[in-house]
């Protein structure tokens, strides 16, 4: 399961008509960029607003990638709206730099710093919260 589709079901259950787009990106960690593999959307995406879903915000480079492939199917900035539930400080200076016109929500509670850097500990594709 991919980040996104995590929160995925949550929101069919809250609103059953809904239409789903999916974008595919793999960050590239060494050169931090990142890489659309797949995008599908629905045909008239252009007329609708965006909920763009992402759940674990890091660099913030995987939302703006998407968000050019949105602009680029005819999606005005200002209605998509960015939806992750946690973020780092870095991640969060990224966006705000970049996609000024867009919505964004969080619920403020920034990633737990670890002793090494502020990013949470990855071990196999998975990021996980440290609650002590």
């Amino acid at each position: 399961m991919r980040s996104g589709e995590a929160m995925e079901q949550g929101l069919r259950d809250c609103c059953r008509s809904i239409r789903i787009g999916k974008i595919l990106i793999q960050s590239d960690e060494e050169m931090q960029r990142a890489k659309v593999y797949y995008a599908k959307f629905p045909p008239d995406i252009y007329r609708r607003k965006v909920l763009l879903m992402y759940p674990i915000l890091s660099t913030g480079n995987t939302v703006i990638e998407a968000v050019k492939v949105l602009v680029e199917h005819g999606v005005q900035p200002s209605v998509i709206i960015l939806l992750s539930l946690f973020s780092t400080p870095h991640g969060e200076l990224g966006l705000s730099s970049s996609l000024e016109s867009c919505q964004i929500y969080h619920p403020g509670i920034p990633f737990l710093m670890t002793d090494v850097h502020l990013v949470l500990p990855t071990c196999s594709g998975r990021k996980y919260v440290r609650t002590d």
